[in-house]
């Protein structure tokens, strides 16, 4: 895997030395245990207001001196070179994808033995990093006693380890020190699909009805009226299943993959200062990080987006739809029934909502 740019010993310096962060931002975690955040962050002023969460770089220093793990959390959100890394992949695989740095010292660990609830890609930066993995029944203490390993390995730079969730591992230094990203797939299951299908199921006025007054202590009784309503709801649920429908959950969750990343805005402020010049020959894309989608509803039209919906006049659709759909487009050859300055008004509106950008002025 080529790491070039992406997060090197002197980016993480200048991460921790310049970038003023803030718990939890970042965490100090030794001996399997995240340390107490007052020995870490101290108390600052910005503005007229008085912080406590704020890095105290000298402090975390000393304790990576005496062999901490420093931790950068949803590193995805701050840092460039991952962010695209991150954007990328969720390209390709359509699941959310977060990224955590975690920068140890030589003859040290951080994490004991442990198993994440979402798939990780391990990508070494920096140094090199002795990781164990754990399946099937022979699963050890936190410690790592007790337990037989199935793969005990060591990564170098540009190395990529993958995790699927639920596999114990456990990863140390040894003689060098390490930097390594842990890249969390937020993977979306067949079960989270169908179950957000089912809610119009359980939201049928028949299971919205009360168990009769002392069911606690009916015992038997209710064997009958229980057996009745089960079966009726596995035949709504069945229903709700069938060929057509399943497809159905399959393509919600898909349309929530979409409207629910958020832009990075990346470059926004050039944009909207361009907004303010556009004329009939300006040349515009949907924004590449951004996945809009356009519904109606009566005389309006919604453009749905990670953070936010637009709602604008349904005489907008064929242009909008043009914009939204064309990979570039130039505002003079929108089609509709807009004249030129209703044309402007709407990509400027779109460019300022971070939706489209310029791409020839």
């Amino acid at each position: 895997m080529d790491i070039k740019g992406l997060l090197s010993l002197d980016d993480v310096d200048h991460i921790l030395s310049t970038m003023a962060l803030r718990a939890p931002a970042f965490r100090v975690i030794k001996g399997g245990a995240t340390l107490p955040q007052s020995s870490y962050t101290r108390r600052a002023r910005i503005g007229s207001r008085t912080i406590t969460d704020l890095i105290d770089v000298a402090r975390v220093h000393d304790h990576f001196a005496a062999g901490a793990t420093i931790v950068l959390q949803g590193l995805h959100r701050y840092w460039p070179p991952v962010t695209d890394l991150c954007r990328g992949l969720e390209g390709e695989l359509t699941n959310a994808v977060q990224a955590n740095a975690y920068i140890t010292p030589p003859v040290a660990q951080g994490l004991r033995v442990h198993a994440d609830s979402h798939d990780v890609f391990a990508v070494q930066t920096h140094g090199r990093k002795q990781w164990v993995l754990y399946e099937g029944d022979q699963q050890p203490a936190p410690d790592g006693t007790g337990g037989t390993p199935t793969l005990d390995t060591q990564l170098q730079p540009g190395d990529c380890l993958y995790l699927p969730r639920g596999v114990h591992h456990a990863a140390r230094t040894v003689d060098s020190p390490s930097i390594h990203l842990t890249l969390g797939v937020k993977a979306v299951t067949w079960a989270e699909a169908f179950r957000r299908h089912l809610d119009a199921v359980f939201d049928d006025p028949s299971l919205q009805e009360s168990l009769p007054a002392g069911f606690a202590d009916a015992g038997d009784a209710l064997h009958d009226e229980a057996h009745r309503r089960g079966r009726l709801l596995a035949e709504r649920i069945a229903q709700q299943l069938d060929d057509v429908h399943a497809l159905a959950a399959v393509s919600a969750a898909a349309e929530r993959f979409r409207v629910g990343r958020t832009a990075s805005r990346r470059g926004q402020l050039a944009q909207i200062l361009l907004a303010g010049s556009l004329d009939a020959a300006t040349v515009v894309q949907v924004r590449p990080d951004a996945f809009p989608s356009l519904t109606r509803d009566g005389d309006r039209v919604t453009v749905h987006l990670g953070d936010r919906a637009l709602r604008l006049p349904g005489h907008v659709e064929e242009p909008l739809t043009a914009l939204l759909t064309i990979p570039r487009i130039a505002v003079r050859d929108l089609p509709g029934t807009l004249d030129e300055a209703g044309r402007l008004t709407l990509v400027r509106r779109l460019i300022r909502e971070g939706v489209l950008t310029v791409v020839d002025g």
